[in-house]
């Protein structure tokens, strides 16, 4: 099978900035208005994480905290002992631009015992937050990145997410549609050229796709087009260029569906943007 997070990556691109590393006493805020997600990596608790609604969860192992989408909440340490910590912002394009995100619990926790493949990249990560290396800050940076595609990775294996793309990832015959679309948005992809590409017969694959997705086929790869159109557009990408990038036939095709789906014209929307 083809790799089914690389298109992802290569069409929303990876950043993380690690801006704490170490101790954490009393209560740290994250207000949600800074646009970004967030990993927490607690090396050594107890720590408590709760969100906006109220709802807390206490760790007392080594876990990863990851806020794919901007979500305010706070982290709670003991103020005398405190907690180990390495918490870092992640960019991963916006979330009604990216599928992934959109398929992601607000707070995904993974006991880091339970991911023995990732022994060496947080041993290596823990070791650069400690260290005041020449570039250290760089190489903590990329490791993270490494890092969160790993958790993805262990994400889509373990089928720990029952819904949305990182589920439908999960499922090996939805995964070769999925990898399909993510790979060639400008194919005039059918019903049954998507069925067929996932070895299921058309009425099956609509059911199969729509019950662990959460959305038909045909709507995803709207989704799809559409996110991938307002990232190129954000970055000065002419609309009748996006327009053909994305698999529509020229700009007034784009605007059609943009219309459909934002319930505006690219033009008005990128406006609004930059407002």
């Amino acid at each position: 099978m083809s790799d089914r997070l690389s298109s992802l990556l290569q069409r929303f691109e990876l950043r993380a900035r690690v801006y704490h590393r170490g101790a954490l006493c009393g209560i740290a805020n994250f207000d949600g208005r800074d646009g970004v997600g967030h990993l927490h990596l607690v090396r050594q608790g107890p720590i408590g994480v709760t969100d906006r609604n109220g709802v807390r969860h206490v760790v007392s192992v080594p876990s990863a905290l990851f806020y794919p989408r901007p979500l305010a909440h706070q982290l709670h340490a003991d103020e005398r002992d405190g907690a180990d910590v390495v918490c870092a912002a992640i960019e991963f394009g916006l979330g009604d631009e990216n599928p992934l995100l959109r398929g992601l619990p607000d707070l995904l926790i993974i006991v880091l015992a339970d991911m023995p493949s990732l022994d060496s990249t947080l041993q290596l990560l823990f070791s650069e937050a400690t260290a005041q290396r020449c570039g250290h800050d760089a190489v903590v940076d990329r490791l993270t990145e490494v890092l969160v595609v790993q958790m993805l990775r262990f994400a889509i294996e373990r089928q720990i997410v029952d819904s949305g793309l990182l589920a439908g990832l999960s499922d090996t015959r939805l995964a070769k549609a999925l990898t399909a679309i993510h790979a060639d948005p400008s194919r005039a992809w059918t019903l049954e050229a998507l069925a067929e590409s996932a070895g299921m017969s058309r009425a099956r694959f609509a059911a199969r796709f729509a019950e662990v997705v959460g959305i038909p086929p045909g709507e995803y790869l709207m989704q799809w087009r559409i996110g991938l159109a307002k990232a190129l557009l954000r970055r000065g990408r002419p609309v009748k260029q996006v327009a053909l990038e994305v698999g529509y036939g020229g700009a007034s095709a784009l605007g059609r569906a943009f219309g459909q789906l934002v319930g505006m014209a690219p033009t008005q929307w990128l406006e609004q943007q930059h407002q």
